[in-house]
């Protein structure tokens, strides 16, 4: 989306309630789930009132990175080991878990590169990082960590639509200050979205909640 003018989605297809209509929509109100940051960005006409807009530009996502070694088996398992592992004493990764399918391969250990690690590890040469992560995932289950058949990264802050993760961090005194302009429509806008739920807000659990209360709202008002 890159504009939206007196109730009209300009630069994208708009996906009303009652189907498919790839044409400007004025009847229905309209729902936008995109992280508070990004709605900031939108081009709006007219404009978000200054609070909301103050508020969304004050919810930025964290600084992460998830970092995956594929491998041909789940080896540690032979070993009675969890593949789970809390890192500290400077550590790039934090927190790492087995992330191997149910079906049992092939083996899978994940772990999350975010916050301060990132900032240090994130603009370093990729076989760098690389060799970084698996040295934390042999500290935990052993040197057989480096004999990977697969190595894959995500950097949520190079993703145009969330530019970070997991979730939405607000700084001493940005709720207290405008968090009652968090839900609050904008003419025929009505937000929806994990950041907007009261509950688990930023989580799966929190996006799920948030969209079937806006639909509820929206088809209500329908």
């Amino acid at each position: 989306m890159t504009a939206f003018r007196d109730g009209l989605l300009e630069g994208c297809r708009a996906e009303g309630l009652h189907g498919r209509d790839h044409r400007r929509r004025r009847r229905h109100d309209q729902p936008v789930a995109v992280p508070p940051l990004v709605a900031s960005r939108i081009v709006w006409d007219p404009l978000l009132p200054a609070q909301q807009d103050q508020l969304f530009q004050r919810l930025p996502f964290g600084t992460l990175m998830k970092c995956v070694a594929v491998y041909d088996k789940p080896f540690w398992r032979e070993d009675g080991l969890s593949g789970l592992g809390l890192l500290r004493g400077g550590s790039p990764i934090r927190e790492m878990f087995d992330n191997t399918p149910p079906d049992g391969g092939p083996g899978v250990l994940m772990g999350f590169l975010g916050g301060r690690e990132w900032r240090k590890w994130a603009h370093r040469p990729a076989a760098e990082r690389r060799g970084a992560v698996l040295r934390c995932f042999a500290q935990v289950v052993g040197d057989r960590a480096f004999d990977t058949v697969d190595y894959v990264e995500q950097d949520w802050t190079a993703e145009q639509f969330t530019q970070g993760g997991p979730t939405s961090v607000a700084a001493p005194g940005v709720l207290t200050d405008f968090g009652q302009w968090m839900g609050r429509p904008h003419g025929r806008v009505h937000w929806a979205g994990a950041e907007f739920s009261p509950y688990w807000n930023g989580y799966m659990d929190g996006a799920v909640r948030s969209g079937r209360t806006t639909a509820a709202e929206l088809l209500g008002r329908d």
